[in-house]
């Protein structure tokens, strides 16, 4: 047989490496539509020239459009047969990513978990993408269930990797070419006037608008991803699902999530790194996504006194509109079971942002 089925969960072995295949080239039509299909208004991203005032060769790719390119070359080869991605951990935006790259991607199993259910397992990943000079441009580990060939054999297989619950300050990557000094003049490109002085722990902003995704959105940006998870694709095969329908790519959650974001947040360079993310429930076309941002923590950045650091929670929530209703984070506990998230919580992502400071 020549074609390939994808990888189950019995597949997967601990200390697997996989070499993703399909190098991808980015080009100035990706990142243009990627704005047209999240609604994204970073500057950096489609201005070049005050991207190149701010000391980018060029227009820079979104930080998320660079990761879910990447993250698609992992798909045919770790997720293909997934149930859902569940989650994230240590993820790092080591450098920028400009029209011209080209992104190749590898990945390593660090773990593997059978489900009690016996019909699926957790496989625990760490993937890297790369570009075309060899140079790290992003990292993250990730967790997703993925369905067993054969339900009926067990392998009692329980190892759960370790894996960091942050992203110290001292660690964060800023990009060598980042220059500021101009910043000031310069800001009216954001349309926003908040700097990192401007922001208090604890603090929640509410981004008041909200999305609805259609069918065609989440479809085409998978396809922009080259992401061929059957979950999202398959209508047919997801009938007998216990959806019973297509889910939508969870990045695809995230990204018009951030996007709503921007409301409030206009000053924000880029993302650093994400210390935790979670699909909290599943998104389906026709749901409409609301978001807010809660701050975390701030952070001074060794070396840089132009800029500084915020852990921002980006939390996402469908058909319900958090400025007229107010959503918990997690349902109410029942017959003293550990809660859950509340249904119509979609994602809870824990990152790090990088944002100007006011000069002294």
């Amino acid at each position: 047989m020549k074609a390939t089925t994808g990888h189950f969960f019995e597949d997967f072995s601990i200390g697997m490496r996989l070499q993703h295949a399909v190098p991808r080239t980015v080009h100035g039509g990706d990142l243009a539509l990627y704005i047209s299909l999240t609604g994204d208004r970073r500057p950096v991203s489609s201005s070049t020239e005050l991207a190149r005032s701010l000391g980018y060769a060029r227009e820079v790719a979104h930080d998320l459009l660079a990761f879910h390119l990447v993250f698609g070359k992992t798909v045919s080869d770790v997720s293909l047969n997934a149930v859902a991605n569940l989650g994230y951990a240590n993820v790092r935006f080591s450098r920028p990513v400009y029209p011209g790259d080209t992104l190749l991607a590898e990945t390593e199993v660090i773990g593997l978990r059978e489900l009690s259910n016996g019909k699926a397992g957790v496989v625990y990943v760490t993937s890297r993408g790369f570009n075309q000079k060899g140079q790290e441009v992003l990292s993250f580990h990730r967790w997703v269930m993925v369905n067993k060939r054969d339900p009926s054999v067990k392998s009692g297989i329980d190892q759960v990797p370790e894996l960091p619950a942050e992203v110290a300050p001292e660690d964060l990557p800023v990009p060598e070419c980042l220059n500021l000094s101009r910043f000031e003049q310069l800001s009216w490109a954001t349309g926003g006037r908040h700097r990192w002085d401007d922001y208090d722990v604890g603090e929640r902003i509410h981004h008041h608008a909200g999305m609805t995704i259609e069918e065609a959105d989440h479809v085409q940006a998978t396809r922009l991803y080259q992401n061929l998870a059957k979950v999202h694709f398959d209508a047919h095969a997801m009938k007998a699902s216990r959806f019973g329908k297509r889910l939508i790519y969870g990045g695809h959650v995230i990204s018009v999530a951030h996007a709503l974001s921007y409301n409030g947040l206009e000053n924000l360079l880029g993302m650093a790194a994400w210390n935790s993310g979670s699909h909290a429930n599943p998104t389906f076309a026709g749901d409409t996504i609301y978001a807010w941002t809660d701050v975390l923590a701030k952070a001074e950045v060794p070396g840089h006194r132009d800029l500084g650091a915020l852990r921002l929670r980006l939390v996402a929530v469908k058909d319900v509109d958090p400025t007229v209703e107010e959503v918990p984070l997690e349902a109410p506990a029942e017959d003293g079971k550990k809660a859950g998230f509340d249904p119509r919580v979609v994602l809870v992502l824990d990152y790090w942002g990088l944002m100007p400071r006011r000069r002294a």
